[in-house]
């Protein structure tokens, strides 16, 4: 699994960094960061949970 970011949409609200911790980073910077762009299979659930939870459908995954 890959993980893309569409950073134009992205709000950094950190919904996705509540969902995968170990993936997603929203900093006091307010940015948000990608940790692993590839996370292992034990991640793929978090990280799909991630991607539903993102309100501007922000993140994609691929195969």
């Amino acid at each position: 699994m890959k993980i893309s970011v569409n950073f134009d949409l992205c709000e950094s609200n950190a919904l996705c960094m509540a969902a995968a911790p170990e993936v997603f980073e929203v900093r006091d910077d307010d940015f948000l960061y990608v940790l692993n762009e590839n996370p292992p299979e034990s991640q793929w659930a978090q990280v799909e949970e991630a991607a539903r939870a993102c309100p501007k459908a922000a993140i994609t995954l691929e195969d």
